[in-house]
């Protein structure tokens, strides 16, 4: 359990406690009762019955009130309510009391779940609680009436009597399990069956090395047991699989590409950390665009229908997005860390003999050894006041500080190695370019030409940085990470004399005609980074233009050689884009 008002920055952090537990709840399958329709009741009753024991100091205390000391050292009358529901699909179904396979929030029939309408409001919990409050009454009738109203017969639910609560309108999103482990693994299966698994596989090991991507080198279909990280790193290189990839039988891909496409953004929208109107309309119209294009998987022959619970979901993710806040407040991810922590740490420090006891002791002891060591910290450090500190909204830094390492890569590298190992093969001629295009900036470019003849390089071997680093400030802890990175190596041996290939990034630069995110802009264009110098020797630019001058003191300045594609041009009706290989143009760009 935790409580709301702490912030998601805190809570998301195992480490920072925000999560307390309450209870140990029974997972016993009742084997010994034969029916197992019965065993299916008495499982579902057995799980309300704990809950209600654990939460019943709520019912009074959501009314009444209790008092409670807060952090500021002050004491208030604080009335806590359950607020919701975070916990994967049976969860929510045996939280909600609703048969497998159909919503937990709203009353759409199991036929109709894969419709991508929903239907307006949630159920009527007034009329499920006179239901199952007719057990007493009418007991002959208690399981029929169940069953008209669409809900399992519960005799006493543990949000029954809970003030102030909900709890069709308190079932949050999930990303890790509807999202990852649920709509993108069916999403990867629907792909592989489409194309075949060995083209799949064939294409992962050609996806070119990227910081923030993953390279399955083996491929992906041969994977088991795959967890939601491995799910979250195969869906950023997902759309780059089928992009140009034929369908069989002569069909056209682009439903297949828009579909995938809809679903990715839906993916990234919806674990925005935070939303506005327009991006609450950005993720609605992405999960309409899916189902404008899902029949594609129908005429290949990979689904006959749509009735998947956790695709329907996602219809509501909008509108629990609006009442409850995003999704990062409630995701389970944070919470299958501390099952390492509060269980199975715990029943590793018992001698598997009456465990629970042993475990509830282990970590109440853990718990106060905590706090006292918290408590001694805070007196050895002064017994400092807590600090209060602004809230800022996460996730809205867009700044990017480039970041290169003190030394380079290599210290001295031979103009011709530049040309035949990095692929620089015009660098003198660009170089000698930039240089009079700093000399003489009024000229034209004919003229420019002309003075290339005047521009003499003393030096013939330049210092190389084979790495850029993009920085990234959290703008609440403060803390910098690498957001992005640029490589540019040529190939090389290892220590064991076996081959390495090169790698060249591929960026897009803005030159800021084209926005902050996104790829529209005139001169958004991609280029070919060949590799990343510093002036030689602190060399500067004499005035009269015929030759670099050697300065004391360092310079601070970098040059980029970089090879330019032509303007990144749409395709398919605007899902996707392409580059055209048939002019690039060679470049020097200083910075510092």
């Amino acid at each position: 359990m935790t409580i709301g008002n702490i912030p998601k920055e805190i809570r998301r952090k195992p480490s920072a406690r925000a999560y307390v537990l309450l209870a140990y709840l029974p997972t016993t399958r009742l084997e010994h009762v034969s029916n197992k329709a019965q065993r299916r009741r008495l499982i579902n009753n057995l799980y309300h019955a704990c809950m209600g024991k654990v939460l019943k100091p709520l019912e009074s205390a959501g009314i009444n009130g209790i008092f409670m000391t807060s952090g500021d050292g002050l004491t208030r009358r604080n009335h806590p309510i359950w607020a919701c529901f975070i916990g994967d699909y049976p969860e929510q179904v045996l939280t909600a009391a609703v048969p497998t396979g159909e919503c937990p929030e709203c009353p759409v029939p199991r036929d109709e779940i894969g419709e991508p309408e929903v239907p307006p409001g949630y159920r009527d919990l007034e009329a499920i609680l006179a239901v199952l409050d007719s057990f007493d009454t009418d007991p002959a009738n208690f399981l029929q009436a169940c069953s008209e109203l669409g809900v399992k017969p519960i005799i006493d639910p543990f949000w029954k009597n809970l003030p102030y609560s909900h709890v069709y309108r308190s079932i949050t999103p999930d990303v890790l399990h509807q999202l990852y482990q649920g709509i993108m693994k069916h999403l990867i299966a629907w792909i592989v069956e489409a194309y075949g698994a060995e083209e799949i596989d064939a294409r992962c090991r050609r996806m070119p090395p990227n910081h923030n991507i993953r390279s399955f080198m083996k491929g992906i279909t041969a994977l088991t047991r795959v967890t939601g990280v491995e799910h979250d790193q195969m869906c950023r290189i997902l759309l780059g699989l089928v992009v140009d990839a034929p369908l069989e039988g002569g069909l056209s891909s682009a439903p297949l590409i828009r579909a995938v496409r809809a679903l990715l953004d839906f993916l990234y929208l919806a674990q925005y950390p935070v939303h506005t109107d327009e991006t609450l309309e950005l993720l609605e119209n992405a999960l309409a665009v899916f189902h404008d294009n899902k029949e594609i998987f129908v005429d290949l022959g990979i689904r006959e229908g749509w009735n998947i619970p956790k695709l329907h979901f996602a219809l509501h993710y909008a509108e629990l997005i609006r009442l409850l806040g995003t999704t990062d407040n409630f995701n389970t991810e944070y919470t299958e860390r501390l099952h390492i922590d509060l269980a199975k740490d715990a029943y590793a420090a018992t001698n598997r003999k009456d465990e629970f006891a042993q475990m509830t002791i282990w970590l109440e002891r853990k718990e106060k050894i905590l706090r006292h060591n918290q408590f001694v910290q805070w007196r050895i450090d002064g017994c400092p006041k807590v600090e209060v500190q602004e809230w800022l909204p996460p996730g809205l830094e867009l700044d990017r500080k480039t970041h290169l390492s003190k030394h380079p890569s290599a210290c001295s590298v031979s103009l011709d190695s530049l040309e035949h190992n990095y692929g620089a093969t015009y660098f003198r001629v660009a170089l000698k370019r930039f240089v009079a295009s700093k000399i003489y900036p009024d000229v034209t470019r004919a003229q420019l030409e002309q003075k290339l003849a005047n521009i003499r390089l003393p030096f013939q071997k330049v210092p190389v940085w084979h790495k850029i680093k993009y920085l990234r400030t959290d703008p609440f802890t403060k803390v910098s990470s690498t957001a992005d990175s640029i490589h540019v190596h040529p190939a090389r041996k290892d220590s064991r004399n076996r081959p390495v290939p090169g790698r060249f990034d591929t960026a897009l630069i803005n030159d800021g005609t084209g926005h902050q995110t996104g790829i529209e802009g005139m001169s958004s264009r991609p280029s070919f980074h060949s590799l990343l110098i510093g002036h030689p020797q602190g060399i500067v630019l004499d005035a009269s233009g015929l030759y670099f001058r050697c300065r004391k003191k360092p310079s601070r300045h970098y040059f980029q050689e970089m090879s330019w594609f032509r303007n990144i041009l749409p395709t398919l009706n605007g899902i996707h884009h392409s580059l055209n290989r048939g002019s690039i143009t060679n470049s020097i760009k200083s910075s510092r």
